[in-house]
């Protein structure tokens, strides 16, 4: 009895496995980062950004401006560094040029610094010191912190107009406005002038001293504290009587800036009225 032939393999349509899935779509490709420590990048689909601290157990530390720390996961595509989108990923081995353990470089604030950053386009927002010698100080100190944040600091010449300078201004939400005035104390004329202010998207705070000099501390002059000058007698021109400087004040002025080179040669109570403004004007608007 012979054998039945084979059954041939039908080439129909149901002869092979069907692909439910259909073909495979390309995964978009996007720019690998290495996730250094310093780096600014922005999570995709929420409004959290800042400053990579690091990486640890595959998770990636990141410290926004109010320096809360969030923990994310490195998703392909998940973040924005600079605009565009990236996928991040573990670092190899130090950056090039850096020793093996070579620590963040921090601004003259303290804050990590963000290397070759450019400077952000400006914010609607504004912050406003009272003269010459409090904007230098202010941009000396946070000078590359409120370049890399878009934020534009502006003379106030005297806290004397307040009133109108902020009903010129405009402010509302997205365009807020941060203020900053020396002796804000109680009693003071710049107290009564920041209690008049009653708008919601204008932030009045400042410092203690009577003039931005004394925010500086003494000790970088050699000074144990600054000179007590009595009330009446011009403020600056007593300190150099009294230090036997023999110049103007704003050849005085010159050499006490360059004596300052951090923030640590600042007094706190400067230090948290300044970061306090930046935080203020560059919150987004709520909703």
């Amino acid at each position: 009895m012979s054998t039945p032939p084979a059954r041939r393999r039908d080439s129909g349509i149901l002869s092979d496995p069907i692909d439910l899935d259909g073909p495979a779509r390309p995964r978009r490709q996007h720019p690998v980062v290495a996730a250094r420590p310093g780096l600014v990048v922005k999570q995709r689909g929420t409004p959290v950004s800042g400053t990579v601290l690091g990486i640890v157990n595959g998770v990636l530390q990141v410290r926004d401006r109010q320096g809360f720390e969030h923990r994310m996961a490195l998703l392909p595509g998940g973040f924005e560094v600079d605009g565009q989108v990236v996928t991040l990923v573990v670092p190899r081995g130090p950056a090039p040029g850096a020793g093996p353990a070579a620590a963040p470089a921090r601004t003259a604030s303290g804050s990590i610094a963000v290397p070759k950053a450019p400077a952000r386009v400006a914010r609607a927002g504004r912050i406003l010191v009272e003269g010459v010698h409090d904007a230098e100080l202010v941009e000396k100190v946070w000078g590359d912190d409120l370049r890399v944040e878009g934020v534009v600091v502006e003379r106030l010449d005297g806290a004397d107009h307040l009133d109108q300078v902020i009903r010129g201004f405009g402010p509302r939400p997205g365009r807020r406005l941060g203020i900053l005035l020396d002796h804000l104390v109680d009693g003071s004329k710049e107290a009564r002038l920041a209690a008049g202010v009653a708008s919601p998207d204008v932030l009045v705070t400042g410092h203690p001293y009577v003039d931005v000099w004394q925010a500086v501390k003494p000790s970088v002059l050699g000074l144990a504290a600054w000179p007590e000058v009595p009330r009446g007698e011009p403020w600056k021109e007593g300190v150099l009587a009294r230090v036997g400087y023999p110049g103007e004040p704003w050849q005085f002025w010159k050499q006490l800036l360059g004596k300052v080179s951090s923030w640590t040669d600042l007094e706190p109570p400067l230090i948290g009225a300044v970061e306090q403004l930046i935080d203020f004007v560059t919150e987004p608007p709520a909703g």
